[in-house]
Order: C-alpha cells, then structure tokens, then sequence
C-alpha cells in the first residue's frame, strides 16, 4: 500500500484513476479524467464473491486506461481505526495482490454524507440519491484525493 505522495509519483501527470468506496452491500465506482480534474460516479456494484469482483475490477481498469486506484477509508471522526476502515484496508491489501497498477487510500470521513448533501442541493429526490449513493460516494473519494494529487 503506498503513501498518497508515493502514489504521486508513481501514476504520472497524465492518467486516468478508479475511485472504490467498499461498501458492506455496494461498492461504489468512479473515475476521473487524465487530467485529474474532475471524478465522475461510474457504477455500483453489489458485494458478491471476491473472484468476480476482482475479475470486473480488472475489467475497467483494462477498458478505461486506468494507473492508479484511489480507495476509501472510513477512519472515524476522532481519526482512531474502527472495523469498517479494517475491512476497507484487507480489501485494499486483497486487490493490490490482484492488479498491477498503484493503490493508494484517502481518508473518506462523511464522504457518504457529503455526496448525500451534494445532490440533495442539486435537487435530486431522496430515491434517486439513496440509489446512486455508493457511486457517488466513490466520486466524492476520488475528488479529494485528485484535489490533493493537483497540489
């Protein structure tokens, strides 16, 4: 696992990288543009068996040209490590044993929330949000973290 500074110098000025917001039912997925300027929801996928999940993992990566992969890590809010973020750490460890590009974690605290609030202000109705909610969950992590790589 590497340092997102580490991750920096490994993924280029120009790529292109897969947000995960790992889920207890969804995994939520985004991607960025190869400037790293803007995340944009991608899709949902309900957690499943490890192999097939890893088999479409490596599918977008192969059809999006993608060099790194930002993933969510719900720390909680005094900074200490509960279970979610364990498990989100295991996941991350699993999938760098199964992919050949960078993988970095950012801190995703009331990232769900933040991605709940944001269409919530664009008016989008509450069953539309909860739907898409994983996904932009995973936008909102990759946001902050190509937010932070641009500076």
């Amino acid at each position: 696992m590497l340092s997102i500074d580490e991750f920096k110098s490994k993924i280029g000025i120009s790529s292109r990288l897969l947000g995960i917001d790992p889920g207890s039912k969804n995994i939520g997925f985004a991607l960025c543009d190869e400037n790293k300027k803007v995340a944009t929801p991608f899709k949902i996928i309900k957690k499943g068996k490890l192999k097939n999940l890893i088999l479409e993992i490596n599918k977008i990566i192969e059809e999006n040209q993608i060099k790194g992969i930002i993933i969510g890590n719900p720390i909680n809010m005094d900074g200490s490590i509960g279970k979610s973020s364990e498990l989100a750490s295991n996941f991350a460890k699993i999938l760098s044993n199964n992919v050949t590009i960078p993988i970095c974690m950012w801190d995703e605290r009331l990232s769900t929330e933040g991605s709940f609030q944001i269409t919530k202000v664009l008016g989008t109705n509450t069953t539309n949000r909860i739907a898409k909610l994983d996904k932009n969950a995973a936008a909102f992590i990759l946001q902050g973290a190509i937010d932070y790589l641009s500076n």
